[in-house]
């Protein structure tokens, strides 16, 4: 079990940061969440999950102890993978799932990419007794990674939960006046969550 990786970042891609440690470049897999918040060449630090596969080995990585400690827990429910829990997670933070599965919101579960209405009910019922009640703790302001326009982040993540390149496009450019009403470098964990809505509507 690799709990945390912790080193200079060596770089950055839309769905993947690679962490050198002790001259090993150390591939992690994150939501654009928790890519946002790491630079090139500046120290970073990530609670990690490793997922042991017949085929593969693959390092998730997460902001903090509580976000892995939820998306491990997310994989404790059937039909939850490890690809699912993050999707869930990059819509939503750690809080957000326990506040909606403690209400039995539908709706929100129903917003991640991969789970229609009848999942979501399942999932609401293997998960009440195991997120726990929500900690009132707000998710963290993230600025954008370095390596990556707004637009090409948004793009890839979508790509990356499993939408079509059309579908991808065709969001970005519904969340395009968002993000540039908020000026500057938009954080790209809201303009996601606000892309898959308009997803969402047009299904």
């Amino acid at each position: 079990m690799i709990a945390f990786v912790s080193g200079p970042v060596a770089a950055l891609a839309p769905t993947t940061a690679v962490i050198e440690v002790g001259g090993i470049g150390m591939a992690v897999q994150c939501t654009p969440d928790t890519l946002s918040g790491l630079r090139v060449g500046q120290e970073a630090r990530l609670a990690t999950s490793l997922v042991v596969r017949e085929d593969s080995l693959t390092l998730y990585g997460f902001a903090d102890d509580d976000e892995r400690q939820v998306f491990e827990l997310l994989q404790t429910a059937s039909g939850v993978g490890p690809r699912l829990a993050q999707a869930m997670l990059a819509v939503h933070s750690p809080d957000a799932l326990r506040a909606a599965v403690a209400s039995g919101d539908e709706k929100a579960l129903t917003a991640v990419p991969g789970i229609g209405k009848k999942g979501a009910q399942k999932l609401l019922l293997e998960l009440k007794d195991r997120l726990g009640a929500p900690t009132g703790t707000a998710p963290a302001a993230v600025g954008s990674a370095v390596t990556a326009s707004w637009r090409d982040q948004l793009h890839a993540a979508l790509l990356g939960l499993g939408y079509a390149t059309r579908e991808a496009d065709e969001a970005v450019a519904a969340v395009t006046p968002q993000a540039e009403a908020a000026g500057g470098e938009p954080p790209i964990g809201q303009l996601l969550k606000a892309a898959l809505q308009t997803l969402n509507r047009t299904r």
